[in-house]
């Protein structure tokens, strides 16, 4: 089966730090630009981000530049998002998510119904 399954989130306070893990079985993240995206209750899902397969340039969306990293080993073929300075409008379910013919350059107009494997969401919750 090819899967994506991510983990890592989790309840913390406002300017506290979280990494989320996406680890693929079934296929090699190597063919693929992966990416981060959310969905708060109430709101539709957003693009959060993304790593090219080809040069590992990325794409963050303008509401978590400088506060989000995202970053791929495709040796243990998991892409990762380390979250600081999280405030409670990150609260959201987060989903990773694979595509072959996506770029980084393309990230902010890519119809996300053309992403090729979702993974299940995992949900951070920042509060105090």
């Amino acid at each position: 089966d090819v899967q994506l399954q991510a983990s890592g989130g989790g309840l913390v306070q406002p300017g506290g730090s979280l990494r989320l893990s996406c680890v693929a079985s079934g296929f090699s993240l190597d063919y693929f630009t992966m990416s981060w995206f959310r969905q708060a209750p109430g709101k539709a899902r957003e693009g959060v981000s993304c790593i090219d397969k080809s040069d590992g340039s990325t794409y963050y969306a303008d509401s978590v530049k400088g506060r989000f990293t995202i970053s791929r080993d495709n040796a243990k073929n998991t892409v990762y998002l380390q979250m600081n300075s999280l405030e409670p409008e990150d609260t959201a379910v987060y989903y990773c998510a694979a595509d072959f013919t996506l770029t980084a350059q393309a990230m902010g107009t890519y119809p996300e119904g053309n992403m090729d494997v979702w993974g299940e969401g995992t949900l951070v919750t920042v509060s105090s």
